[in-house]
């Protein structure tokens, strides 16, 4: 599976792009802001109805423009599809895969998996809890599309009963309504928070080794799931926090403060570790998520290399680009004279200067 072309209207920086890609690597460098990761971006929102950077819809519309549009050309199980996304500034966006409308953002999952890898997920162990679950649901709704769908629901249930806290103290008699949103909160939350233990065991099973040859055999590392509260306690859990929810207007238990441990030879990494056991530990939940793509789908994901290898010492530079061989990658950069000099395979090289490519 491969993505074999790239179009963009109006998108971004993009009034029109056109673009063929190799089925293997794919260098786009050039000064920084001139466009790159804009490319990167099209690819990952046709991938998984979202923006990596959070973006709404109409931000990521040319300056002017009401509309944009992206199309990817992929070859897949012997056979060529289509992605297709619109956005509209007042509208929702609208989505396409092979010329058949989706009515739903889930029912594009799984066309095409990718991996993204920016220098901000270097920061994913040092960072907080916020960072590690978008992580984890990031792979997971693509893997998985109930989890997509428990997960929306599940926020927009937790949006509900925000507000319905915050409404209560001007209208008391809403409060009885609150065990309504209740029931709908336990249930999305304890499948969000069984899917994500269960996925954890998946990705400890596969880290492992990744990362015990990445320490130069040195490290064994643990992910420990750390949820805010278990299935078997949320209810009770939800019913003893009630009086503080009221009276901070906000829900304060449920999986949307969970997190997960990443322990090196027993040591917290996200509290004790140095920047170097940091930097390993993220590049080997990333090079896991490759490999457990691969496990569940039986085919290897796009890697989207997002300006990541600048911000690697060699050695790191070289275990990544060595397991990622037979992978098409899209890697953004400042220039190439780095891999001219170890030599580094580039199947197709663009240089990205104002929205234009040559």
């Amino acid at each position: 599976m491969y993505i074999k072309s790239i179009r963009l209207n109006n998108f971004r920086n993009y009034r029109t792009l056109d673009l063929v890609l190799d089925q293997k690597t794919n260098i786009f460098y050039g000064d920084n802001a001139q466009g790159k990761t804009n490319i990167l971006e099209a690819v990952y929102l046709c991938s998984t109805s979202r923006s990596h950077r959070g973006s709404r819809d109409r931000e990521m519309i040319l300056f002017g423009q009401d509309e944009a549009h992206i199309r990817l050309g992929i070859f897949s199980d012997y056979m060529n599809r289509t992605i297709d996304m619109h956005l509209r500034k007042d509208k929702a966006k609208g989505a396409a895969v092979d010329g058949v409308p989706i009515r739903k953002a889930k029912d594009l999952l799984g066309v095409i998996n990718v991996v993204f890898f920016s220098p901000e997920d270097l920061q994913l162990i040092k960072e907080g809890p916020s960072e590690r679950r978008r992580f984890l649901d990031s792979e997971l709704c693509q893997l998985n599309s109930v989890y997509f769908s428990n997960l929306s629901d599940y926020h927009k249930v937790l949006q509900e009963r925000n507000q319905l806290l915050k409404d209560i103290p001007f209208h008391p008699s809403l409060e009885s309504t609150l065990e309504i949103w209740n029931q709908q909160l336990l249930r999305y939350g304890s499948l969000i928070i069984e899917t994500r233990k269960a996925f954890l065991s998946q990705i400890n099973e596969i880290i492992s080794e990744i990362h015990w040859k990445l320490s130069g055999q040195k490290e064994k590392i643990k992910l420990t799931y750390e949820p805010d509260v278990i299935v078997s306690d949320f209810e009770k859990k939800l019913i003893q926090n009630q009086s503080r929810d009221l009276r901070m207007k906000t829900t304060t238990t449920g999986p949307h403060r969970d997190d997960f441990r990443i322990e090196s030879n027993g040591i917290d990494l996200r509290n004790f570790g140095s920047q170097g056991q940091q930097r390993n530990a993220a590049l080997s939940l990333k090079l896991s998520e490759i490999s457990l793509i691969r496990k569940k789908t039986s085919h290897s994901p796009v890697l989207l290399l997002d300006d990541v290898l600048s911000e690697l010492d060699r050695g790191r530079q070289n275990f990544l680009l060595e397991s990622i061989e037979g992978i098409q990658t899209m890697i953004t950069c400042t220039g190439i004279d780095d891999f001219v000099n170890s030599h580094f395979q580039m199947n197709k090289v663009f240089h990205v200067a104002n929205g234009m490519i040559d």
